[in-house]
């Protein structure tokens, strides 16, 4: 599926003999990634062109008079879609040359050069791992060595990722987003030093049943283990109190298999829960606690009247789902991010809408949550909707359709 590139600004700059350019903002999760001319994109389309032929996308036509507005607009516009339609093929962004591009690209926009550096991969007991890398190392290399270091099977690694994420003082943990396999880390963490984030090892799966292939790995129960409890300790999981007594009771007996047993029983176990935001339903002004995992997005909302409601939109009753974004706050400390999503509630269509800025997060757990759906449904036989999607200047849009390899361009007056 698209990875959620967007281009957010386009800046018109001067060259050293008098000429100008556009340099432009391309945004990965809605976080700089670097900055690229069109000259550099246009370069890199033909290196891709040359090894990938018809499968690369059509690359926006070179201007040779001056561009209007409307043309200008037009450019980013295509340009944006043109990364995000790139991305569909895993030949291409397994390539040397995509991961090359993109890594000069972030060393080049933050300055970073390449040379031996040392980076802290925290796991979710607080402890860290300290590597020795080149500020080069792609997150994918990075994940291999950590876990490598740790005893993983191999074959396992592809249930684990890394994510940047915010450790608050008052206990409260945020996961920010979750690191692209060619993003370098490195570079990447110097360019969100103002989010003070910090980079660790989550799984990453969304049905809590997946735990069962790894309960025979040390490696791979010890960090199962560390999540749950750490899951626990942040409330993000709901025990009953008896619960919770036999969990502390495993916990303190160190019997990891058994706690990771009962755990899985629990409320919200191998959910990713969101910062609290705003949201629309059931009325305007309302405000939620949001747990995505297990198929569903389940919502504990409260309402004007502080009355608590809690509602669970199942993925297989969602139709369609949006990023949209809506600028920065009145004090212009961050941007604003709308999540829109198309669900039938009771045989009628609606949107509904969360204001999170961790809506590219959201978008990101969704698609795992369908792809599992797909494999597992194609195990037992059964028929379902594929989902798929692209990324406009302004929203994200994902939309059912037949087959998994077409993707639909819809235009933005559709929407």
């Amino acid at each position: 599926m698209k990875l959620h590139f967007s281009i957010t600004t386009a800046e018109e700059q001067r060259e050293r003999r008098g000429g100008r350019y556009v340099l432009y903002s391309v945004c990965l999760e809605g976080f700089l990634l670097g900055k690229a001319r069109y000259s550099q994109l246009r370069r890199w389309d033909a290196q891709l062109r040359q090894l990938f032929g018809s499968a690369v996308p059509a690359f926006p036509p070179k201007y040779y008079l001056a561009m209007t507005k409307s043309m200008a607009d037009e450019r980013q516009s295509q340009l944006e879609q043109y990364l995000q339609n790139v991305t569909l093929d895993s030949n291409i962004t397994n390539s040397d040359v995509f991961i090359a591009f993109f890594r000069k690209l972030q060393q080049d926009t933050f300055k970073i050069q390449i040379q031996r550096a040392f980076l802290d991969v925290y796991l979710a007991d607080g402890s860290n791992i300290k590597l020795d890398i080149q500020t080069s190392d792609t997150a994918e290399q990075i994940l291999e060595v950590t876990l490598c270091k740790m005893g993983l099977s191999r074959e396992l690694t592809k249930y684990f990722s890394l994510f940047f994420f915010q450790d608050h003082d008052d206990g409260v943990l945020s996961v920010v987003k979750k690191v692209a396999e060619f993003e370098l880390p490195y570079v990447s963490l110097q360019s969100m030093k103002v989010l003070h984030c910090k980079l660790g090892i989550r799984k990453w799966y969304m049905d809590p049943s997946l735990d069962t292939l790894l309960m025979d790995c040390r490696a791979s129960l010890n960090l199962l283990y560390m999540q749950a409890i750490q899951e626990v300790e942040r409330n993000w999981v709901k025990p009953t109190e008896g619960q919770m007594q036999e969990l502390e009771l495993l916990q303190k007996n160190a019997h990891k298999v058994k706690f990771l047993e009962l755990i899985r029983e629990m409320q919200f176990y191998g959910y990713v829960r969101l910062d609290p935001c705003m949201c629309d339903y059931p009325e305007e002004g309302c405000t939620a606690d949001v747990y995505v995992g297990n198929n569903e997005i389940n919502c504990c909302i409260k309402l004007p009247t502080n009355q608590i409601k809690e509602v669970s939109f199942k993925i297989n009753r969602l139709r369609s789902w949006q990023v949209t974004f809506l600028g920065a706050t009145k004090g212009g400390e961050e941007d604003t991010l709308e999540f829109r999503f198309e669900y039938n509630d009771s045989g009628t269509w609606q949107w509904i809408i969360l204001y999170t800025k961790q809506a590219f997060l959201l978008s990101s757990c969704l698609k795992k949550m369908i792809s599992e759906h797909m494999t597992k449904a194609a195990r037992e036989g059964q028929e379902m909707v594929v989902h798929s999607g692209f990324i406009s200047r302004k929203r994200f849009l994902v939309r059912p359709n037949e087959d998994d390899r077409v993707f639909e361009k819809i235009r933005e007056e559709d929407l």
